[in-house]
């Protein structure tokens, strides 16, 4: 990128007129959201739209999620810097991008090998080392690297899935869209607690179904 960033005003209008009014309130969050070029991880046709707060397609069906949802979602882990983060669904890359400017390592995965690589070149491309991207099924984990202090989840499904559960570090933190409807999800997060997951609903949000063995 340029030294002179042509959508930094961009950015920060999002933060202030969209991200903020969501009780987002940690500034760690708020400086992650001014940071991240969110126009790199659009496709080509939708960079004017990188910074309306909206989902966008990236292709395979799938978009990339709105920017206030993403902060709700991202302050839900309560990250402090040190955490080791699983994310499930990476899509285009930018929570991904998001989540390692506040914790300390970021294992993202994503069933469709198309949108991974995609996201792993842009990720490379603008530097973020922290990140390790996989392609597969996300409902199963990533068991070889957990425990997580931290897992979300960005697709919707009628359930937890078993695997994500017992890969969550005893108090971790967890945020996921929950519900029946293939698109209609209440969004929860919370934290594990003597082996079981203690949620609180976030409100109504709609997501993208999530797929695979346990979903």
């Amino acid at each position: 990128m340029s030294e002179v960033d042509p959508f930094a005003k961009a950015r920060q209008a999002l933060v202030e007129k969209h991200i903020i009014p969501e009780e987002i309130t940690d500034k760690r969050v708020l400086t992650a959201f001014l940071s991240v070029p969110r126009h790199e991880f659009v496709l080509p046709e939708y960079r004017d739209q990188a910074y309306y707060d909206g989902p966008l397609p990236i292709g395979e069906g799938q978009v990339i999620t709105q920017p206030s949802l993403a902060a709700r979602m991202t302050q839900a882990l309560h990250l402090q810097g040190n955490e080791k983060v699983l994310e499930i669904g990476t899509g285009s890359g930018y929570q991904s991008a998001i989540l390692s400017l506040l914790a300390k390592e970021i294992y993202t995965l994503e069933r469709r090998k198309s949108l991974a690589e995609r996201a792993k070149s842009v990720l490379h491309r603008l530097g973020y080392k922290n990140i390790s991207v996989f392609t597969g099924d996300g409902t199963k984990g990533l068991p070889e690297y957990a425990p997580f202090d931290a897992i979300i989840v960005t697709a919707g499904g009628p359930r937890i899935p078993q695997p994500l559960i017992e890969q969550l570090k005893e108090g971790g933190y967890f945020v996921m869209p929950i519900g029946e409807d293939i698109t209609s999800h209440a969004l929860q997060a919370g934290q594990k607690m003597k082996g079981k997951l203690q949620l609180q609903n976030l409100g109504p949000v709609h997501f993208v179904p999530l797929i695979g063995e346990y979903a």
